[in-house]
């Protein structure tokens, strides 16, 4: 960040650094057909008591991703400023207008948030957003939680993730923060395409940071909403701003956690073909090397064979493709391999 920028256009109606729990908007201005004076109005909650580090919590970086706004608007409702040392800053819906459309990106510019970080102050509104988050709300956060899932196009395993950092120092609170996360799965990785993602800002300003993929397909279930929220007070407690794990499903309660690696491109399935695919594999199946894990059925004439799609990796099925049409380029299916 340099400071020949300008400033936010964003203005927020809270104050940051005073004690209890406080609720209300990030206002972003947005001159439109209905409103000349209108506004893009963003959630936003504050919970402090006393000095202590400072976590940021958000969800709703694409606007079709359910468990962890679930989660955080439980938390900002429920949580006792008693309960914690230090402050949580929660952000349900960072992408607020695809939130309310349903959709990955913002119906108001088709901006992906979470390929748009730094942001700028002087670009479009998604963009605006992220240049807030950059650079009025990391520099407040020692660690950082963003809440994913697959959306209405993949759906995941429920894993908790980080990333192999060249800071090994911090790579290692990451992981510890994954750890305390307690989902079923867990992955550390190296991001294929991490430009713009929160995630690469975020850890560029030396903060622990923990993203998720807790499920997809559009929608939440009790148990990926369980995860989400239990995971989210082991988060606070491993950063030391909850005490212990107060509210949620014990750790005892759940599995040991499976750590994955996903060592390479072959990882990934993409689809060449447009079609009606017939998926042959589910989540946590293991495969080979060369198995069919999917066929493709062409548009237009009944009476062909399919296409085969074979697994480029030894693994088990991490993600896969939900919509029952594909088009070329899109990913298939995600395999992972599991490590000690």
């Amino acid at each position: 960040m340099t400071d020949s920028l300008p400033p936010s256009p964003i203005s927020c109606d809270l104050d940051l650094a005073r004690d209890g729990a406080q609720h209300g908007f990030l206002r972003l201005p947005w001159s439109r057909d209905d409103s000349a004076w209108g506004a893009v109005m963003i959630p936003i909650s504050v919970i402090r008591n006393g000095a202590g580090p400072t976590a940021l919590l958000t969800a709703g970086n694409h606007g079709d991703e359910y468990e962890g706004l679930i989660a955080l608007h439980d938390l900002a409702a429920t949580l006792d400023p008693a309960q914690i040392t230090g402050r949580i800053i929660i952000l349900p819906a960072m992408n607020a207008p695809a939130f309310r459309a349903g959709t990955r990106t913002s119906p108001i510019d088709g901006g992906n948030l979470n390929r748009l970080f730094p942001g700028r102050p002087d670009g479009t509104p998604t963009q605006k957003i992220a240049d807030y988050v950059t650079r009025h709300l990391l520099p407040l956060a020692d660690c950082v939680l963003d809440f994913h899932s697959g959306g209405r196009t993949l759906d995941f395993l429920p894993l908790a993730a980080c990333h192999i950092l060249p800071d090994k120092a911090l790579e290692a609170r990451c992981r510890e923060a994954v750890a305390a996360f307690g989902a079923p799965y867990a992955l550390q990785m190296i991001e294929m395409d991490a430009v713009g993602m929160f995630d690469t800002t975020a850890e560029a300003m030396g903060k622990t940071f923990v993203t998720t993929e807790l499920g997809g397909a559009g929608t939440a279930t009790p148990r990926s909403i369980a995860i989400a929220k239990r995971g989210l007070r082991g988060f606070l407690a491993q950063a030391g701003i909850l005490a212990g794990d107060e509210g949620a499903t014990t750790q005892a309660a759940w599995p040991e956690t499976i750590w994955l690696d996903m060592p390479d491109g072959d990882c990934f399935l993409v689809s060449e073909e447009e079609g009606l695919i017939e998926p042959l594999v589910t989540l946590g199946d293991p495969v080979m090397r060369g198995d069919v894990v999917a066929r493709i059925y062409p548009f237009g004439r009944s009476g062909r064979m399919p296409l085969s799609c074979h697994a480029r990796r030894d693994g088990i099925v991490m993600a896969r493709h939900v919509p029952g049409l594909v088009k070329p380029g899109d990913c298939i299916a995600v395999f992972a391999v599991p490590v000690s």
